[in-house]
């Protein structure tokens, strides 16, 4: 099944997505004590059914045969997420909110530096250009990161936006254009390699009440949820406007944190975020500028 949408809705669908998106940081502080393992474990548990039925929803009911056709490219993408996943998790968990969505936001850049050696695609000049302005950017919050004593937190969250940039580049190799069906084996994935990490650790999965909840509830709801909004508007709306109005996600990430539960960031993950942010703003724009004089030359 398709769903028509127009342009301004498929916008909003977007900035939806982004929105629901940036509440993951708070729900993360909210679930309390548990590992970045049980974390991931619960919340894949919550992603999968939501996201299978999404699927089967938009397949007319062959949901099975939408998920084979992702191939060996959706089980590459989401080996790729379980890493995103557990990346994001012990960020969160190790950093300020603020540091990890900031440098998650890296993700599409890594993407355009990789997509050279391993696509062979064409990298824009400007592309290089604003790689060098979020490096620095990325320094600065780095830097500012190994001085708190919270370097891992920042590494992982480097990691995570590889992990992100792994899955795009395993699905833009095989010219998959329906990212979810790759989601869901990622979310698949998680499950095992979380259940497997857990139980050679010695660890428990019990985790009160409170924790295990939220952790599901973040899976079916913001991540499942969010992108069931997101694939509906992303097709409608073009690639520029998608990466600037998912922006939302890392503007509100850190706004959630400080007012409900008062946690503050520092002056130089402020400055490095809006460094990183505004080459991606750089890209995005030259980027949609340079497709509109190739259409109109």
């Amino acid at each position: 099944m398709s769903f028509r949408v127009s342009h301004a809705q498929g916008a909003a669908l977007v900035f939806a997505a982004g929105f629901v998106w940036s509440l993951n940081g708070l729900a993360l502080r909210l679930v309390g004590e548990a590992g970045t393992w049980q974390v991931l474990f619960y919340r894949s548990v919550g992603m999968v059914p939501v996201l299978f039925l999404w699927v089967a929803f938009t397949s007319d009911g062959r949901p099975w045969q939408t998920i084979r056709s992702a191939g060996m490219a959706g089980v590459i993408g989401g080996l790729g997420l379980v890493f995103a996943f557990a990346g994001a998790i012990y960020s969160m968990q190790a950093t300020t909110i603020a540091n990890a969505v900031f440098l998650f936001a890296a993700a599409p850049l890594m993407t355009a530096a990789m997509a050279r050696p391993l696509l062979g695609e064409y990298v824009r000049p400007v592309t290089w250009v604003a790689i060098a302005i979020a490096a620095v950017g990325i320094f600065l919050m780095v830097r500012q990161g190994l001085a708190l004593g919270a370097g891992m937190g920042n590494f992982a969250a480097l990691a995570s936006a590889a992990g992100f940039s792994a899955f795009t580049l395993s699905l833009r190799r095989a010219h998959l254009t329906d990212m979810t069906p790759a989601v869901l084996i990622g979310a698949s994935l998680a499950i095992i390699v979380s259940a497997l990490v857990i139980w050679l650790r010695g660890e428990s999965f019990a985790l009160p009440l409170r924790g295990w909840s939220i952790a599901v509830l973040m899976g079916a709801i913001l991540l499942a949820g969010g992108m069931a909004l997101f694939t509906i508007g992303a097709r409608v709306v073009p690639a520029a406007e998608v990466g600037l109005l998912s922006l939302i996600e890392v503007m509100l990430g850190p706004v959630w944190v400080w007012l409900i539960l008062n946690e503050t960031t520092s002056r130089d993950t402020l400055i490095g975020g809006a460094v990183l942010l505004a080459a991606i703003v750089l890209n995005t724009v030259a980027g949609a500028s340079g497709r509109r004089e190739a259409k109109t030359g």
